[in-house]
């Protein structure tokens, strides 16, 4: 925290909110964290119509993220958050792609400089936000929790089944997933993982009563993500809940097209379940890492919708028969 507070304090930052000119028709977007998922969001937003990476920025240049990104063309540092403060790198967006830890102090960062942040960390910083339930979030925040893989797989269902059965007693979650797609980041922040997956639920279904469970399957290294979601209550319309269910795996294919529903929902003891497999697209990461994909393909629909507005924001209006637009923002 003190070297944030002398970031804040020194030399790097002016105060000021100085105007930067922007790639034609795209915001500028910087990548803060190296490793797998940061190096895979890289790929995604070059992909992007709407955003272009200026800065992809850790600590080692010689991470095999950085000599992708380098490979890319992709400008690179080693200057970890503090090269948000140079003047050519400044951002629309910043990826937060390090640990729940670090972007507590990140956060005062991207705050003053004005930089839309999204949250990759389960830090509970910023609002929590579900592409396929709506992105207004994005709109009104200037720091966006991407909750969790498992709050971004399970929540759509939970969300579903919590408006389709009345008097939810309980939910229950359980994700298993390949030990080659858990990071040491993930597991030293397990707790937080935990924390901030029952949060989102409770965000989007208003139960209270939620049990979470992360799996590592040790046994079967290279297979999908799969997620068991349970939710007990007396009273089910499986009907109703079938056709929802399948309505709202096509939102999220959108976004995720390996988001896939396993079976029709099943009647337990109690309840009723729901099985599902995530599978990445591939593009960095190898696909049986679809809890780390979805959160990537759910971060980066939240900042083209941002970028999609941010520019539709600074076009002009049409002046008789000719129309104007500039593509340089300002801070």
């Amino acid at each position: 925290m003190q070297f944030i507070t002398s970031l804040l304090k020194g030399d790097f930052f002016t105060g000021g909110k100085a105007a930067v000119a922007k790639p034609s028709g795209r915001l500028r977007v910087g990548i803060l964290g190296t490793g797998k998922i940061g190096t895979d969001l890289l790929i995604k937003v070059q992909r992007s119509p709407y955003m272009e990476c200026v800065i992809f920025a850790g600590r080692n240049l010689q991470s095999a993220g950085m000599q992708h990104a380098v490979k890319l063309g992709v400008p690179v540092s080693d200057k970890g958050v503090s090269v948000f403060f140079d003047q050519s790198c400044r951002c629309d967006i910043v990826f937060d792609a390090t640990s729940a830890a670090h972007h507590i102090e990140h956060a005062q960062i991207f705050d003053q400089l004005g930089i839309f942040a999204i949250d990759l960390t389960p830090s509970q910083i910023g609002e929590c936000c579900v592409p396929a339930l709506g992105m207004s979030e994005a709109l009104e925040n200037k720091n966006i929790s991407m909750i969790s893989c498992g709050g971004q797989s399970s929540i759509p269902l939970a969300y579903v089944l919590a408006s389709l059965i009345p008097n939810i007693s309980r939910l229950s979650l359980k994700s298993v997933v390949s030990p080659d797609s858990i990071g040491p980041g993930t597991l030293a922040n397990i707790d937080e993982y935990y924390r901030n997956t029952r949060a989102g639920l409770y965000k989007y279904t208003g139960i209270n009563t939620i049990d979470i469970e992360l799996i590592n399957d040790e046994a079967h290294t290279q297979k999908p993500m799969l997620n068991t979601l349970c939710a007990y209550a007396d009273a089910i319309d499986m009907v109703a809940l079938r056709c929802a269910l399948l309505d709202m795996e096509k939102k999220v294919q959108a976004y995720v097209p390996g988001y896939k529903l396993q079976s029709e929902p099943i009647s337990i003891d109690g309840g009723v379940q729901i099985d599902l497999t995530v599978e990445g697209v591939g593009d960095y990461l190898p696909t049986y890492a679809g809890n780390l994909d979805i959160i990537n393909c759910a971060a980066i629909a939240v900042a083209e919708h941002y970028a999609q507005a941010r520019l539709a924001a600074h076009q002009e209006r049409p002046l008789g028969r000719r129309r104007y637009q500039t593509m340089v923002l300002d801070y």
